[in-house]
């Protein structure tokens, strides 16, 4: 696939009639982790995932709410859950500076800059239409930037840090395992998991949402 001009969007997954085609299941992975003690298991869950996560349950919006889904994560073993929606904030600002740095340059052209946070979009530009990729911001996405965020911040603890992001899209899971994303060899996000594959975690663990008592997300 990778030698192909396929820009790992998902799509053919959803509208596949069969069934036939599916992402590739990480779960295995990430119960792992949570069943090794030498390892700190961090996740961060995506807006869109909070908003999707209940309907496989048959749970009204105003129940399914992302305090539920944090509790339904730490009875799994989570040790750290954290919002993607606070470094889509770092993002904005990043790309707001970017293109005020670049801005004589965007007037001389004509062309926007374009954003970088979606790895289906820059798949498509890179295979398709290089030409513009100069156009394309510099910045990480907000997956990418807090993984980052959470490397930095765990170099001097004595357990390895697992880092686990829940995503609505299977281009996240090529997005991860780029080597541009890597710190000494590493990647910063361990293992990408979609909305479908975290309800799978939660029906294998027997989670039943009337006895869960919501809880924060972590600061």
């Amino acid at each position: 696939i990778k030698e192909t001009d396929c820009t790992l969007c998902g799509q053919c997954i959803t509208h596949c009639p069969t069934g036939a085609l599916r992402e590739r299941d990480d779960t295995d992975k990430v119960l792992d982790a949570l069943a090794d003690p030498e390892k700190i298991t961090v996740v961060q869950i995506a807006p869109a995932v909070r908003a999707a996560w209940g309907e496989a349950f048959g749970l009204p919006r105003e129940f399914a709410t992302t305090k539920r889904l944090v509790s339904a994560l730490r009875r799994m073993g989570v040790n750290y859950i954290f919002d993607t929606n606070f470094s889509a904030d770092l993002t904005i600002m990043e790309e707001g500076s970017e293109f005020l740095k670049r801005l004589p340059e965007i007037k001389q052209s004509g062309l926007p800059m374009f954003t970088s946070c979606c790895p289906g979009w820059i798949q498509f530009a890179e295979k398709k239409h290089p030409e513009i990729m100069p156009y394309i911001s510099t910045c990480k996405s907000p997956m990418q930037m807090l993984s980052a965020l959470i490397v930095e911040q765990q170099k001097d603890c004595e357990k390895k840090h697992f880092t686990i992001a829940v995503m609505p899209c299977t281009g996240k899971k090529f997005e991860a395992a780029r080597s541009e994303f890597t710190h000494d060899g590493k990647p910063d996000v361990d293992a990408v998991i979609t909305t479908q594959e975290l309800i799978h975690m939660i029906r294998t663990a027997g989670i039943e949402f009337d006895t869960v008592v919501p809880e924060a997300i972590d600061a």
